[in-house]
């Protein structure tokens, strides 16, 4: 829009997304349900992607990953517990208030590391591309004493 013309901004300003109104016509992974709030045919968002994803009590998505988008996902209520990896073989967790970030072609696995609880999040992408692409990968069963060791973490001592 050329800056010399006004916007009307009723119609291309503030946009609010009923929690009752989302679009669950999104892409899922088994063991995952993820419903679009902001997208373009909700929001008219260009470049973003922002919905919910729930995930059932001691449930487990499917490996997948989201191609060149990049996600985040932010921890409202439960415990997320993270494997990534060619067999996933790398786990961290995560809880309420925290923030995962994944990065571009990452196979990955949501688990709710809860058995009573469901695990809720807020998940948002840098693309409107719906990228889902669920992996038949082979999968190290049980990755213990595996932590998410970075330059702010230390490994644990024994």
């Amino acid at each position: 829009m050329p800056m010399s013309e006004t916007p009307d901004w009723r119609t291309a300003g503030i946009k609010v997304v009923s929690g009752e109104h989302l679009d669950t016509n999104t892409p899922q992974t088994p063991g995952m349900n993820r419903a679009a709030a902001i997208n373009a045919a909700t929001a008219g968002a260009r470049k973003l992607w922002a919905g919910t994803v729930a995930i059932h009590p001691d449930a487990r998505t499917g490996v997948h990953h989201h191609g060149e988008l990049e996600s985040i996902i932010y921890v409202i209520s439960g415990r997320a517990r993270m494997r990534w990896g060619e067999k996933l073989e790398f786990v961290a967790e995560a809880g309420p208030g925290d923030f995962i970030y994944v990065p571009p072609w990452v196979p990955h696995q949501e688990i709710n590391a809860s058995e009573n609880e469901p695990l809720e999040c807020v998940l948002v992408r840098s693309d409107q591309d719906p990228v889902v692409v669920n992996l038949d990968i082979e999968v190290i069963e049980d990755p213990g004493g595996l932590y998410w060791i970075d330059p702010i973490h230390a490994a644990p001592t024994e």
